[in-house]
C-alpha cells in the first residue's frame, strides 16, 4: 500500500534520507519512497501504515500521515518521463531549472535537437563561459531567437 506523509515545504528530500536510512536501520520493510517536484510539501511512502508510522515516529520535518492508500495509477502521472515540447532558438534568454546551475540565466547559442541539448552563456559571469545542458532542464524566460521568418 502506497501513503501520503505531509512534509515541510522544502525538506521532503531531507525527510526521505533520513527515511530511508532508519527503514534500513530498523528493517521496516518499507519498499519505496517518492517525491514528485510537483507536489510541495508531500512524499510517497509505499509500505504498511505501521511500519511507516513507526518510521516517520520524531523525524523532524514530518508533519503526519494520511491514513489513505492511494492508488498506483494516481501516482503514474508523476512516475512517467515526459518529453517536454521546448522550441528554443539562438538568442533565447533560458532560466536553468535543475542541476548544480539552477536559477541561473543565460542566453541560448546553439541549439542540438537532435540529443535534446542547448549551449547558453551564463549571463552573470564576467567572462562568458558556455554550458551544455539538456532542454528539459531549461524554461525561457525571454523569446529572442528567429521564429518562422527566421
Amino acid at each position: 500500500m502506497i501513503f501520503t506523509v505531509r512534509t515541510t515545504v522544502g525538506r521532503e528530500s531531507t525527510v526521505i534520507e533520513t527515511l530511508s536510512t532508519r527503514s534500513t536501520n530498523m528493517q521496516a520493510g518499507i519498499k519505496a519512497f517518492v517525491h514528485p517536484e510537483e507536489l510541495r510539501g508531500y512524499i510517497f511512502i509505499e509500505g504498511d501504515v505501521h511500519s511507516i508510522e513507526t518510521v516517520i515516529g520524531g523525524v523532524p520535518h514530518v508533519k503526519g500521515i494520511i491514513r489513505k492508500d492511494v492508488p498506483i495509477l494516481e501516482l503514474k502521472k508523476f512516475l512517467e518521463t515526459k518529453k517536454a515540447e521546448i522550441k528554443v532558438d539562438r538568442g533565447d534568454v533560458v532560466e536553468i531549472v535543475g542541476g548544480p546551475f539552477k536559477n541561473e540565466k543565460g542566453k541560448v547559442v546553439r541549439v542540438d535537437e537532435a540529443k535534446g541539448e542547448i549551449t547558453l552563456e551564463l549571463m552573470g559571469s564576467a567572462i562568458p563561459i558556455p554550458i551544455s545542458i539538456s532542454i528539459d532542464s531549461i524554461r525561457i524566460v525571454e523569446k529572442i531567437g528567429g521564429g518562422a521568418s527566421g
